[in-house]
């Protein structure tokens, strides 16, 4: 049996990836989701635009069409699909991103969902955020805090993705210098997670990025647009998806240090491997989310340590996805949040 509050409409705007390329992806009509038990309805109250978006619009990461688009979703539990879930109605939540695991593989048995060769996911394989409302599995839910607002919570996904990679083990030591490459929303993320481990951290980006690199240094980091110094950090964080960046990041570490992925490039890159051997590097990353790294990003939210408001710097109604995304395929701000309610 469900259990609801009111919802009057049976279909709802969306925008989805119908076919090939950026013009393949439109706002459309589609059914509002049906709820079968163990899922929930949540009636969306900010998705954000991801890199990982931009990189489905262009056919740069795997998909399967029609799907709604968008994983980075804050808004209400409003219907579930089983009286055992009865107490998430009405509750303010972020949400994990798989819609499905197998749970029998090696990966899935030992906590790494994220790894599941069959995992499917929200806005690539099953319909995702940028829509007026999305079903997903109840266990992927997280109660937002009281002291995160409802668009800034959709920031709590990339944030639980950094975690994943900053985190799980510990890359940063008290006392690191610490640089990461890229000012946008995930190179800010990443520079709070490892000012919270003790790290000095600097930002570089280029000259156009000013006003990004401004919101870093608010929020606590250095910045720089110069040529940073060859061999001058303990870890580089690597966050733009940029090899020109990669690059940088390689020639910056020192000899036995630390390079981190955390951006996605989209595409196959040239990089500096031979780097890794001359340096002794010691090479990580992280992929997606897992139920460990959401409760370290819960914690970081709830202690303060991480800032999510100052990331979010333009707001836009469903009817404006298209104008938003050529915004994020620039470049432009940090974080665009699509407010499908408006």
């Amino acid at each position: 049996m469900s259990t609801t509050l009111p919802i009057t409409e049976q279909t709802m705007s969306a925008v989805v990836k119908q076919s090939a390329g950026p013009e393949g992806v439109s706002v459309t009509v589609v059914a509002v989701p049906e709820v079968l038990p163990g899922l929930a309805r949540v009636r969306v109250a900010a998705t954000g635009i991801c890199g990982t978006d931009v990189h489905v619009a262009h056919d740069e990461y795997r998909y399967e069409a029609p799907v709604v688009m968008g994983h980075e979703i804050t808004g209400t539990v409003v219907d579930v699909g089983s009286d055992d879930d009865v107490s998430w109605v009405g509750k303010r939540v972020a949400c994990e991103t798989y819609f499905a695991t197998c749970e029998q593989c090696q990966w899935c048995r030992a906590g790494r969902r994220n790894l599941c060769p069959t995992r499917r996911s929200l806005g690539s394989f099953e319909h995702g955020g940028f829509a007026e409302f999305v079903v997903l599995p109840v266990v992927n839910l997280h109660e937002v805090p009281d002291r995160l607002g409802d668009v800034e919570g959709a920031l709590a996904e990339p944030l639980a993705c950094v975690t994943q990679c900053l985190l799980d083990p510990p890359v940063v030591q008290a006392g690191d210098r610490v640089l990461v490459t890229g000012p946008g929303a995930m190179g800010q993320l990443a520079a709070q997670v490892a000012r919270s481990l003790g790290g000095v951290v600097t930002m570089t980006g280029l000259p156009k990025d000013a006003a990004r690199l401004a919101v870093a240094e608010e929020l606590g980091a250095s910045t720089t647009t110069e040529t940073v110094e060859p061999g001058g950090f303990d870890v580089v964080l690597e966050c733009s998806g940029s090899g020109a960046a990669a690059t940088v990041a390689f020639e910056a570490v020192r000899r036995g240090g630390r390079y981190v992925q955390v951006g996605i490039f989209g595409q196959p890159v040239t990089l500096p491997a031979d780097q890794i051997l001359y340096k002794e590097l010691t090479i990580t990353s992280g992929f997606a989310s897992t139920a460990t790294s959401w409760r370290a990003a819960m914690r970081l939210i709830e202690s303060g340590q991480v800032s999510l408001g100052p990331l979010v710097t333009k707001r836009v109604p469903l009817s404006q996805f298209p104008t938003a995304l050529a915004a994020a395929e620039a470049g432009e701000g940090l974080k665009t949040v699509v407010v499908p309610q408006v």
